[in-house]
């Protein structure tokens, strides 16, 4: 079935959701599991007069390193084998969902897991969706997962 699984993060809840669920995907067909953060600090790049690029890079990757140790940690406790990578859009005219398409076909994925906020309407409009985005161009299976409305903790094991 599946030898590696790649989890995009982004520190969000729908995130640590989709990371559950890799971790039971990964259990159970015994794959590999590959967690990423993606930094984009090029997302804010028209209001560059009015901040420090490299000051938000440091914290966009200190973001990282929070979510990637949460991931790290529900690797051990479960069991599974994988690693961490935080990766970096190349320039303002990138973005996350092909830096993740290049990480996943860079790490051979046979499966990519990632949460969804669910944006509908007008908030999807003027957000986007990386999500929506990453699964147009994907050439692997993708599992999109939203955290649960009505549940304020996460299932035990993470």
């Amino acid at each position: 079935m599946y030898q590696k699984i790649v989890v995009a993060l982004d520190g969000s809840e729908s995130s640590r959701w989709a990371l559950y669920e890799a971790l039971e995907f990964a259990q159970l067909t015994q794959a590999r599991l590959h967690a990423v953060y993606i930094v984009h600090p090029w997302c804010l790049s028209r209001y560059a007069g009015y901040f420090d690029p490299e000051q938000l890079r440091k914290v966009l990757r200190e973001d990282g390193r929070v979510a990637l140790d949460e991931a790290r940690r529900a690797m051990t406790e479960r069991g599974v084998p994988g690693d961490t990578e935080i990766d970096e859009t190349e320039d303002a005219a990138d973005d996350i969902a092909h830096c993740l398409a290049r990480c996943a076909q860079r790490q051979g994925a046979g499966l990519v897991v990632m949460g969804t906020q669910g944006r509908h309407g007008i908030g999807r409009c003027l957000l986007g969706s990386v999500a929506e985005a990453f699964l147009r161009r994907a050439d692997v299976p993708v599992l999109l997962v939203r955290s649960p409305q009505d549940q304020d903790e996460m299932p035990s094991g993470l």
